[in-house]
């Protein structure tokens, strides 16, 4: 009988064994799927520019350069984190709720209303400095996307508006686009009445114009 007892616990005790390594790997290979799937979160902050003002439900920058990388095997979601009339001190003042806790890059572009309401150079270059030094000691990468002040500012505030951009992307190691409405600006067809803001077609081309840049940011 005590051989029997003693063999019963045995074998019960290989059972338990055997179940806690069969859980340990199901958790374990439900966690690895569970990485596997997880997407790469892109949030990107800016203004009316990436908000989508003015544009049909989802042809907004977001969700067309999702719908871009995805097109390129990339499994990735992009976050609109955009605020309509936002300037660099809204989005430095806004930077950690725009963020939220999980996101692994960023697309800046921020600078357009600074221009338009003339507020000085020094004050938008403090500003995106403070937002690049935030982002570096949270060690989420950024793009940064360039901006030009419009004409009629004058040569030396555009010259030095302009400089802002690449000056802080070198500084800072960010990767950078020059010009986030190449191709796009000044043209009637790919703009709103306004002539400020893209139509669908004009976020269309800076979704093109930016993919090479974007795809290679994250890949890298």
């Amino acid at each position: 009988m005590q051989n029997k007892r003693g063999l019963t616990l045995a074998y019960g005790g290989q059972l338990s064994i055997i179940n806690i390594f069969a859980l340990f790997m199901i958790i374990f290979y439900g966690i690895c799927d569970a990485y596997a799937e997880k997407s790469v979160r892109i949030v990107a902050i800016g203004d009316s520019l990436t908000a989508g003002y003015g544009l049909p439900q989802g042809e907004d920058f977001p969700t067309q350069l999702e719908a871009a990388l995805q097109a390129k095997g990339l499994n990735v979601v992009v976050d609109n984190a955009g605020v309509s009339g936002d300037t660099t001190t809204g989005g430095l003042q806004r930077l950690d709720w725009a963020l939220g806790n999980d996101a692994d890059f960023v697309i800046l572009e921020l600078g357009a209303n600074d221009a338009l309401r003339g507020i000085l150079p020094e004050i938008t270059r403090d500003n995106l400095e403070k937002i690049l030094i935030l982002l570096q000691e949270k060690n989420i990468p950024v793009l940064l996307t360039g901006m030009k002040a419009p004409p009629n500012m004058g040569a030396n505030y555009t010259t030095e508006f302009d400089q802002i951009f690449p000056d802080l992307a070198e500084k800072y190691g960010a990767d950078f686009y020059p010009f986030f409405l190449e191709d796009v600006a000044s043209d009637p067809a790919l703009n709103q009445s306004d002539y400020i803001h893209p139509n669908a077609e004009g976020v269309k081309i800076i979704v093109n114009n930016m993919l090479p840049y974007v795809q290679r940011f994250i890949e890298n």
